[in-house]
Parts: structure tokens; sequence; C-alpha cells
């Protein structure tokens, strides 16, 4: 199923951090990735990354370098986490729009999955 991001964030009660790049707020969103350990996430998202939000609790720098190198635009920050001034300046100058919403992420998640969301990690058995 294909949510616009502009409601996954509605769903979750999120509020802008950065927002470098506004039209992704349309964009169909299919894939959900969530760690708090970067490199997990390295290692293991396989989704489109046009159609895939992060999740997480870091709200640093390893989180948007990761977000880049995976070459997905949007972050949600959990726990009401925000980026300082270095990162929020990182943020828009790697063009990727964060967020935060002051729900833990199991509950993110379970907003996502109910609104058809799907993992963007490969399963264990698939590695």
């Amino acid at each position: 199923m294909l949510v616009k991001l502009r409601n996954l964030l509605d769903f979750i009660e999120a509020r802008t951090l950065t927002l470098p790049k506004d039209s992704c707020l349309d964009r169909d969103i299919q894939f959900v990735a969530t760690a708090d350990l970067m490199s997990d996430l390295l290692a293991l998202v396989i989704s489109p990354s046009g159609k895939t939000v992060l999740v997480t609790g870091l709200a640093n720098g390893s989180s948007l370098r990761t977000a880049e190198m995976l070459d997905i635009q949007n972050i949600i920050y959990c726990r009401n986490k925000e980026l300082n001034e270095e990162n929020a300046l990182m943020a828009t100058e790697m063009g990727i729009n964060t967020y935060s919403t002051q729900l833990p992420m199991f509950d993110v998640i379970g907003i996502f999955y109910r609104e058809g969301l799907k993992t963007a990690t490969r399963h264990h058995h698939d590695s």
C-alpha cells in the first residue's frame, strides 16, 4: 500500500525540523526503515529509496549520513528528539527532510504497519 508522506506525518503528529524539499510531502511511501544502529540499516535496507522513510531515535550526523548513503530523503525522529543547529544545517545542505514526533519508535512503527507500510529491510532468513 502507498501512503502520502504528509498523511503519515499527520498520523504520528510529527513536526517539521528541516524541509529543504517540500515536494517530498506528496511522495508515496511504501516502506519504513527503523533502527538506532545505523550499521544495521546500511547492511539490511533493500527497498527503493524514493518510497522509504527512516524512523530512528538517533538525532545526529550519523543518521543523516546513513540516510544520504541510502538515498533516503525523509527521517522521522522519535521521542521528541531534535537535531542541533549544526546537524540541522547539514540536513538542509544534504537535502534531507527531518521531522520529530513525541511518540516512541514502537508506536510509530505500529501506526505505519496499520497503514500498510512494509519493512525496508531484508528478513533474517534472506541474508
